[in-house]
């Protein structure tokens, strides 16, 4: 599976364990949730927007979702962690990617992926910015 499909099935899972009550979000829940959800919606704008960047500002933004999710992991504990925890793992690839050449071919591994990989990371960040809005509410 790819980035996109991860956090879909993370968001399901979530989403079912609020219905389901299995997850009944605190107010520190709430506050974090909602944070970056507007952390995420001011890293990664709309897709025609996105779409007007250089590779490598569009990256850069995809990095910033990233450290917005591994920051506010810091400070949170219980569900909110693990789906904090489980969210950023499905973005990791993001951190292997590179959107300049490569002058000596000495990458440490970072790879130019096309750019629809760029489309779909930073639609799968708008599923899970949606899904925080939600949970920041629930």
């Amino acid at each position: 599976m790819g980035i996109r499909e991860d956090i879909e099935e993370l968001a399901k899972e979530a989403e079912w364990q609020v219905r389901e009550r299995k997850w009944v979000p605190s107010d520190d829940d709430h506050t974090v949730a909602a944070r970056v959800a507007a952390d995420l919606r001011a890293a990664v704008g709309t897709p025609q927007s996105q779409q007007e960047l250089f590779a490598v500002t569009r990256l850069g933004h995809l990095r910033e979702a990233l450290a917005a999710v591994t920051i506010a992991l810091a400070h949170i504990h219980g569900a909110m962690a693990w789906f904090l925890g489980a969210a950023a793992t499905a973005l990791t690839p993001i951190l292997h990617w590179r959107a300049v050449p490569a002058r000596h071919s000495h990458t440490f591994g970072a790879v130019s992926p096309p750019l629809q990989q760029y489309a779909e990371a930073e639609e799968a960040i708008r599923r899970l910015q949606d899904t925080l809005a939600r949970l920041s509410t629930a």
